[in-house]
């Protein structure tokens, strides 16, 4: 990967033996790889066992997981947060696998949708849940920085799987707790 970042900067007319880039390639390599650490995760070890029996049968919401990762189209970071919401069925899932589950699959190149979509299914696939709702709202460097150069768009995606999607009030309970802390 470092001959590739030299590669790179030669191709933009830079010099990587100049005193302030003689590192840059081992640094973005390093960095590339750390921003890419979803690829070598997986979730049963990303769980790590970290379920629990519980007869708890209502929502459960995490709001707010800090999220980075890359547009896979142009190699640009996004960053935002997540909220989570699902409705236990005999267990209960370890508070940290949630944001974890989220960095897992934040940390590869993706598209907002599809990283809103594969967060929702784990969860459901690893808790059992009735209902799963994941929302995202994301500001995209590719778009800020380079093309339209939006500064304040902001993105939001959301997935609603059981009873999220199949119960107007369950939905509307998650929107309205979402809500009330901010």
């Amino acid at each position: 990967m470092e001959d590739a970042f030299k590669t790179i900067l030669t191709k933009i007319g830079e010099d990587p033996s100049r005193e302030g880039l003689k590192d840059t390639p081992a640094r973005a390599a390093k960095a590339m790889f750390f921003l890419t650490k979803g690829y070598r995760e997986n979730l049963e070890d990303v769980v790590n066992n970290a379920l629990f029996a519980s007869d708890v049968t209502d929502m459960v919401v995490v709001q707010d997981i800090e999220l980075y990762s890359m547009c896979e189209h142009h190699l640009l970071p996004f960053i935002g947060k997540c909220h989570v919401a699902y409705i236990p069925n005999g267990n209960v899932l370890g508070l940290s696998k949630i944001a974890r589950i989220v960095d897992m699959y934040a940390r590869r190149l993706q598209i907002q949708e599809n990283l809103t979509k594969e967060i929702a299914e784990a969860l459901r696939t690893v808790t059992g849940a009735t209902g799963v709702s994941v929302i995202i709202e994301a500001k995209h460097m590719c778009m800020m920085m380079r093309g339209v150069e939006k500064q304040n768009s902001v993105m939001k995606t959301s997935v609603m799987l059981g009873e999220f999607r199949e119960k107007l009030t369950t939905r509307m309970e998650f929107m309205s707790l979402l809500n009330s802390t901010r």
